[in-house]
């Protein structure tokens, strides 16, 4: 998209009747990517979570990296353990409302937990351990549990895909499976819906009714949620470069995630600031389909392991300054508590032998069949990826279909489960925030339960013996030893193939200020 015709789109984009365009009040912002899915418990994209936490409240949120990511009370005003810590029975706070003005009430919230959970593996994990979870009155939540489950605030109260979003009854009745049909939530800001345009705009408009948390501080989705600006636009753009050049004339506040190459367009000083405001950085996978050859051979996707040069992917995704990125890194992300060098020596040192890598596939019982590989063309870092990926997967041998399409595509196309010659696929590149995947409560794609898994649908009892197991550990240095045999056992059944770990910067104009820690959140922030 050139510049003059971004700025027409712009131009008729605004012209809404009986909104004021007053600039202070109205924040611009380049997403990731275009809103192709607006239900958060549907989806894990980052793109749904980044509107989910503007649209929904959760019970409980979650703290930052200095607050050791603590689960504090949200919605809830709190909660009293008992049973021996089999009894949960959290309180609601006064003053809650969904968007339509209708009180929140706690058969919502039961409605919304139940539907969450088919989808979230700590949902799953909670789940599995509840005998029963009512709605005794208006206000009060109860979880009668099996055995204790000290995590339980951690567990609704996450902020990694998939959010614990709380909606109206109704509209939580919806199956997990299927999308919301309505943007009805509770959180600081209204989904305006009548403004979408699919590829191009959404808007928020603040919820004068909402009252934030009183207690705490702002600190990542926890504390009070307080908002400044009356009117946050995401204005969807696919090129890099005039999502640079909008940004730099102030044409836009906020670009999402700047490419590595364009980030010498905004020097130090200048009016335009970046910044890496998630600390956990980002790892990057490669995920194959289970349900279908050749990776439903447990053999094959060892063989290609040996094809996965993680710092060749990281230098095509973030260059060659590798304060942006680290590598190995294995199935927990480097610095986290559970990252170990178990078994990392699947992994290439140094670049591939394709010759050996071919040779481990045809003994694996590759067959030459086409592999249907989706890439996505308006994520730049994405796509760089799939780039890599695409030179990779030819070189060891495989018989590959590149079909790149723009990523809302990919998100939806990615939950179909037919063959892939009818539709479905074999293969595709995403990233997980490093907080998800810092431990086995959140790490999604490690799940090894079948229909009930992450797109891909893998079927793994020992994998799942080993998070429960992990749930269950007594202190950390057991955690850690589990960790070590999780990802032991990752490596043999390759989930998904880790490609690196990166840092990405996000960039905003310099009068944008107080800018939460984290993904991009749209409270606490202000212009000077």
């Amino acid at each position: 998209m050139r510049r003059r015709t971004f700025m027409a789109a712009a131009a008729a984009q605004l012209a809404v009747p009986a909104v004021s365009r007053a600039a202070e009040r109205t924040l611009k912002f380049v997403p990731q990517s275009d809103l192709a899915v607006l239900d958060p418990i549907w989806t894990t994209a980052y793109v749904t979570r980044n509107h989910g936490f503007m649209v929904w409240d959760t019970l409980y949120g979650q703290t930052g990296p200095a607050n050791a990511f603590k689960a504090t009370p949200q919605m809830v005003a709190g909660h009293v353990v008992a049973d021996d810590g089999k009894s949960w029975t959290l309180t609601l706070r006064d003053g809650l409302l969904f968007h339509t003005g209708e009180k929140v009430l706690a058969r919502d919230c039961v409605a919304s937990i139940q539907r969450w959970a088919v989808r979230d593996a700590f949902g799953q994990a909670l789940m599995a351990r509840t005998d029963a979870l009512t709605a005794p009155d208006d206000k009060t939540i109860v979880f009668k549990l099996k055995r204790p489950f000290a995590l339980l605030p951690e567990a609704l109260g996450h902020s990694y895909s998939n959010m614990c979003a709380m909606m109206p009854e109704r509209v939580a009745k919806t199956d997990p499976f299927q999308q919301i049909s309505e943007v009805v939530g509770s959180g600081p800001f209204r989904f305006i819906a009548k403004e979408r345009v699919p590829g191009s705009f959404v808007s928020y408009q603040r919820f004068e009714q909402y009252k934030p948390c009183p207690t705490g501080k702002p600190d990542w989705t926890a504390g009070p949620k307080l908002v400044h600006f009356d009117r946050v636009e995401w204005h969807v753009i696919p090129d890099p470069a005039t999502k640079a050049n909008a940004l730099q004339s102030g044409e836009v506040d906020w670009w999402e995630d700047p490419t590595s190459d364009l980030l010498p367009m905004f020097p130090k000083g200048g009016d335009v600031n970046v910044a890496i405001k998630d600390p956990t950085g980002e790892c990057m996978v490669m995920r194959p389909n289970f349900l279908y050859p050749p990776f439903d051979n447990p053999a094959v996707r060892r063989a290609l392991l040996g094809a996965i040069h993680q710092s060749e992917f990281m230098t095509a995704m973030m260059g060659t300054d590798k304060a942006l990125w680290k590598v190995p890194c294995g199935y927990f992300p480097p610095g986290t508590p559970l990252a170990s060098d178990a078994s990392i020596s699947a992994l290439p040192s140094g670049p591939p032998d394709y010759a050996k890598v071919k040779a481990a596939l045809n003994a694996a019982g590759y067959k030459g069949e086409k592999i249907v590989f989706m890439a996505s063309t308006d994520q730049a870092t994405l796509n760089a990826l799939d780039e890599v990926a695409n030179d990779v997967l030819k070189r060891a041998g495989l018989d590959l279909e590149y079909q790149a399409t723009d990523w809302g595509s990919v998100v939806q196309r990615r939950s179909l489960r037919k063959a892939p010659a009818d539709g479905g696929w074999n293969m595709f590149i995403t990233g997980f925030a490093g907080l998800d995947l810092s431990n086995s409560a959140g790490d999604l794609p490690l799940c090894g339960n079948g229909k009930s898994a992450w797109f891909g649908w893998p079927t793994n009892p020992k994998m799942e013996d080993l998070r429960n197991a992990w749930f269950e550990a007594s202190d950390l240095a057991a955690q850690k030893k589990i960790g070590a045999d999780i990802q032991t056992e990752a490596f043999n059944s390759v989930p998904y193939f880790p490609l690196g770990f990166a840092y990405q910067p996000t960039a905003f104009r310099k009068d944008i200020n107080d800018m939460m820690d984290g993904f991009a959140i749209f409270w606490n922030v202000r212009r000077s």
